[in-house]
């Protein structure tokens, strides 16, 4: 799971495994696999960086 900020600032965990997508309409717009989107506050970099860490931690393990 990684953390991201809704437009109404509520923090929310997304599964980084769902994720099909991540466009800037000019907000950032996440699109998973079963066809819901989430509007949230980071950049498209920024949700990209966190779903790569997600799964550099799960997959490849901790490394400190």
């Amino acid at each position: 799971m990684i953390k991201v900020t809704r437009f109404n600032g509520a923090e929310m965990s997304l599964n980084a495994e769902i994720v099909e997508s991540i466009e800037a309409t000019p907000d950032t717009m996440v699109t998973l696999t079963n066809g819901d989107r989430v509007h949230v506050r980071e950049s498209v970099d920024q949700v990209i960086a966190l779903a790569l860490d997600y799964h550099r931690r799960v997959h490849i393990g901790d490394i400190p």
